[in-house]
């Protein structure tokens, strides 16, 4: 009975939390007068991924590696999969150049170089941790100097400034809110999945990972509802590309993470890529510099088939 019930109660902290990071996003867009898109990638997706950093790091320190990875693999594949499909799904976005010559190429650097640091000799040391986060913090600085807006802004006139104070309570309240309601989400899942006697790779890149990338999909979906497409579209790169570089780069520094169940690199790994990949032809395909609800039928499809064969 308390497994549900933390799941419940994990639910809506993060509904709560994915509104309050929004209208804080929003009034920090307006008053430091940087497109919404950065702030989604920045600001939203550090905040959304503070849970994969969390349970990243207490899973290798509790001697748990493939917890970690599992999960910050199979929460990039369900941020795209699962979040960005649901999200399209329910209202398309419109693109621009920005997208496919800055988010999506760092992104996929991203993805390839965790590939090359952790294929060949299934470890991730202190050293390849510090050139993650040195790759990070450079796309940061260009992300904050040049970056431009990548999605139509619907509803520029309906953005409410708020005062500094207000926007930093929402911030906090928001970030807590998306920390807290995953917690609960995650104990509750793993512990009915630890009930069935699922293995702890199994857990990571499906329970624990879809419980990860809640935050995501609650900020995205509330950013849709209220027209922010441009803080959902951000904040889902973003966060693929904080869970590779900061999550791992930061958890390997403090420990180094190490390949349990060659599954990861085997099939883990691939899946992630694709879908990655995938994006891009999507965005041009069937309409130009447009996401719609066939591409997101067409992510969930793949998403539903990588899980469907990582538990078989």
């Amino acid at each position: 009975m308390q497994n549900p019930l933390f799941i419940l109660a994990g639910l809506v902290l993060l509904i709560l939390g994915g509104n309050w990071l929004l209208k804080a996003a929003v009034a920090l867009s307006l008053k430091l007068n940087i497109p919404k898109i950065v702030i989604g990638m920045t600001v939203v997706s550090f905040a959304t991924s503070a849970p994969e950093l969390i349970v990243s790091i207490k899973s290798a320190l509790d001697g748990f590696p493939d917890l970690a990875l599992g999960n910050v693999v199979g929460s990039n594949i369900a941020n795209l999969g699962l979040v960005l499909a649901v999200t399209i799904i329910l209202s398309s976005i419109d693109v621009n150049k920005s997208f496919y010559t800055t988010d999506w190429p760092v992104m996929m650097i991203a993805s390839f170089l965790f590939f090359g640091f952790i294929y060949f000799d299934g470890v991730i040391v202190q050293y390849e941790g510090i050139i993650m986060v040195v790759f990070l913090f450079l796309f940061l600085v260009y992300l904050l100097r040049f970056q431009k807006t990548a999605v139509v802004d619907e509803l520029p006139e309906d953005d409410v400034p708020l005062p500094l104070y207000k926007t930093v309570l929402f911030l906090g309240l928001g970030g807590l809110g998306l920390w807290g309601g995953s917690e609960l989400l995650i104990k509750g899942a793993v512990g009915m999945a630890s009930a069935y006697g699922v293995s702890e790779r199994i857990i990571g890149i499906t329970i624990v990972s879809i419980g990860t990338s809640i935050p995501e999909l609650a900020a995205s979906i509330i950013a849709v509802i209220k027209k922010e497409k441009a803080i959902s579209l951000g904040n889902l790169i973003g966060s693929n590309i904080f869970n590779l570089l900061a999550v791992l780069g930061i958890t390997s520094i403090i420990t180094p993470i190490k390949v349990m169940d060659e599954g990861l690199l085997t099939n883990d790994i691939f899946w992630m890529l694709g879908i990655s990949f995938l994006v891009l032809p999507l965005v041009f395909l069937p309409n130009k510099l447009r996401l719609g609800w066939r591409d997101g039928l067409v992510l969930l499809g793949v998403y539903f088939t990588f899980v469907y064969f990582t538990i078989q």
